[in-house]
């Protein structure tokens, strides 16, 4: 599934840098940039357009101001430098809102979501089930990769950078370990040491300070030692 989606930001540095983004997210076709609102309204209005990434303050007429005017606008990801408008724009139902400078990976995270609430779900949901994405994508050897959380064994911090080991394989990415951390759902994952997350069900066995996971030896910290276990045993310890 592709989605068309439009710039709509009055600063051409801005622009150029969501361009670059863009083109590196395979579902994402870029329609159309324009510096001023009332010149993206054509294209709006003759085009089937799937998303707006969307900034604020603008000269003549704001971003809330232009999204007002929309009887039915397609869905917008606000991207300013003004943190203040958060809420408005949520108000009027903005999918995420990107604070200026953000990463490839935070704008990757925010075109996951609109894309989400565009495919149609293959399975029924049930009610009250929670309908996240299942996955999210790295930036390895220069493709995007599709990782889901049921094939995450563990992840390991490398300086700057970030080992995702999987069932299949090992991707090296470049982010930070507190940013991945705060991806994953913390009900599957489990940090265990300073430079390790794994996933609680991949767990095959503990001795001491060791997780084993297949031929994978993750070790726990001393001073987390009791969390680590409250989380990962969740009072599934058999007991006599």
């Amino acid at each position: 599934m592709t989605l068309q989606c439009i710039i709509i930001d009055d600063e051409p540095l801005a622009r150029t840098g969501l361009k670059e983004y863009i083109q590196d997210v395979d579902f994402l076709q870029l329609s159309g940039e324009f510096d001023n609102p009332m010149k993206a309204i054509e294209l709006i209005t003759q085009q089937k357009i799937d998303l707006i990434f969307l900034d604020i303050q603008m000269p003549r007429m704001t971003g809330l101001e232009f999204l007002k005017t929309l009887t039915q606008p397609p869905m917008v990801i606000f991207t300013t430098a003004y943190p203040q408008y958060a809420v408005d724009g949520f108000e009027l139902n903005a999918i995420d809102y990107l604070l200026k400078p953000f990463s490839f990976e935070r704008f990757c995270k925010a075109a996951i979501k609109a894309k989400s609430l565009r495919e149609p779900s293959a399975h029924p949901i049930a009610p009250g089930a929670g309908t996240e994405p299942d996955y999210f994508f790295i930036k390895s050897d220069n493709k995007l990769i599709k990782v889901k959380y049921e094939e995450i064994l563990f992840v390991e911090a490398l300086q700057n950078y970030v080992a995702v080991h999987t069932t299949e394989k090992k991707y090296i990415t470049y982010l930070t370990f507190r940013s991945i951390e705060e991806y994953l759902p913390a009900g599957r994952f489990v940090r265990t040491h300073k430079s390790f997350i794994v996933a609680a069900a991949k767990v095959e066995s503990i001795e001491g300070n060791d997780i084993r996971i297949g031929q994978h030896h993750i070790p726990i910290s001393r001073t987390e030692r009791e969390v680590v276990l409250q989380r990962l045993l969740q009072n599934r310890l058999l007991k006599r």
